[in-house]
């Protein structure tokens, strides 16, 4: 009997942690089943793009993993029982099923985070999914020359939504609003030139406006008062299912399941998480944050950890560190920011053009590796060790 491997989400983490599975193990001794909500792989890393107005190519899963020894499944994932080893699936028609595991690899991400501001699930858009980033290009189709737009949150994906919104629709007035300052985290060279983009665009700035309240014309701040916008949105942080927090796992305070250096749960072993909804310490101690850029290299430790220990050989349990952040400011232009493994900004910044052309090099690389999971660094597919052919439990299908 074969072992079963359940992965669940097909984001980054999930996506390139299934191919890579299917690239490590034999596929005589395990079956690989990946299951997603939609049926395409989303790049949620353009979808600023694509709310902007512009299309990005369509990636069905199923041709994705075809001929990889990998079964897709389009399915909503409506709860997890670690304890039985099952999960419960919900597909496109209502149909619920329930199928068991062996080792299961938790990886249903995040959605934008309210933070209890009273009028944002109401009133703002979002780009934390492809249905929210449409939405959203509709809205922002309907407004005239001269119509208002609020970013809320001055991170990475503030930044690059409220460039792409500006560039791509220069009769609007675009604002970005934050609680502290618009990149504040960046060196000092890479502030200058984002201030200089925002100029550029026209993008108006607030810092220092604790958002109180979202409303449908606009935002209520504690120190700004009011900011007036036809359209807001949110980009102020993101939260994952409380899916994880139901069951019996240790998770954290924000509901992120807790793992350790192979992204192994530290209180079912029989779980990996990777992604954003795992809580793993990165280099220095500190909590990988929420990224594209954490998401891969925790895809990659899991999935070798895992064929590792089914395989019967070395663990390697080396921190995951950062090397730099990439910002998109528009199609034109944008920055590299190099920073130390614990992700501190360094003086080396690369900008303009240049930044421009490395962050979609990285954008098109990372999604070529997903849509190509059998041409990843070449690898031996391996066989079980009979101590994890001994561990497989009898299968559980239930309909």
């Amino acid at each position: 009997m074969k072992h079963r491997i359940v992965v669940l989400g097909a984001g980054y983490a999930g996506a390139i942690t299934a191919g890579r599975l299917a690239k490590r193990l034999h596929h005589d001794d395990v079956e690989i089943t990946l299951v997603n909500g939609d049926a395409e792989f989303v790049e949620r890393i353009r979808l600023h793009q694509l709310a902007s107005g512009q299309d990005l190519p369509r990636r069905p899963l199923a041709g994705i993993y075809a001929g990889t020894g990998v079964l897709f499944r389009t399915a909503r994932v409506t709860s997890v029982d670690v304890d039985r080893k099952t999960v419960a699936l919900a597909d496109e028609s209502g149909s619920e099923t329930t199928v068991g595991y062996d080792t299961l690899v938790y990886a249903l991400g995040s959605t934008a985070a309210d933070h209890g501001v009273p009028g944002v699930a109401e009133y703002a858009h979002n780009v934390s999914g492809k249905q929210a980033a449409l939405r959203l290009r509709a809205r922002l189709g309907e407004l005239e020359a001269g119509g208002t737009v609020l970013v809320a949150g001055g991170g990475l994906t503030g930044i690059e939504a409220a460039t792409e919104i500006a560039e791509a629709h220069p009769g609007l007035k675009v604002a970005i609003a934050a609680r502290g300052g618009v990149g504040d985290w960046l060196s000092d060279k890479a502030r200058r030139h984002l201030s200089g983009a925002f100029d550029r665009l026209g993008i108006t700035v607030h810092e220092h406006a604790d958002i109180t309240r979202v409303g449908a014309d606009g935002v209520d701040t504690a120190a700004a008062g009011t900011i007036p916008a036809q359209v807001t949105v949110w980009t102020a942080g993101f939260t994952v299912h409380p899916m994880a927090a139901a069951t019996t796992l240790e998770v954290s305070d924000t509901g992120r399941i807790v793992v350790d250096g192979t992204m192994r749960s530290v209180s079912h072993p029989d779980v990996y998480a990777v992604g954003d909804a795992a809580f793993a310490g990165g280099v220095g101690g500190e909590p990988l944050r929420m990224a594209c850029a954490t998401a891969t290299p925790m895809a990659w430790r899991a999935a070798d950890a895992l064929a590792a220990r089914l395989t019967g050989r070395k663990v390697s349990e080396t921190g995951i560190g950062y090397a730099s952040q990439c910002i998109s400011l528009g199609r034109r232009d944008g920055i590299l920011q190099r920073v130390t493994p614990d992700d501190q900004p360094t003086s080396t910044v690369i900008t303009g053009r240049a930044g421009a052309r490395i962050k979609e090099l990285i954008c098109s690389a990372t999604t070529w590796t997903i849509a190509h999971p059998t041409m990843m660094v070449p690898s031996r597919r391996r066989r079980l060790t009979a101590t994890a052919e001994a561990g497989r439990a009898p299968l559980r299908v239930t309909l």
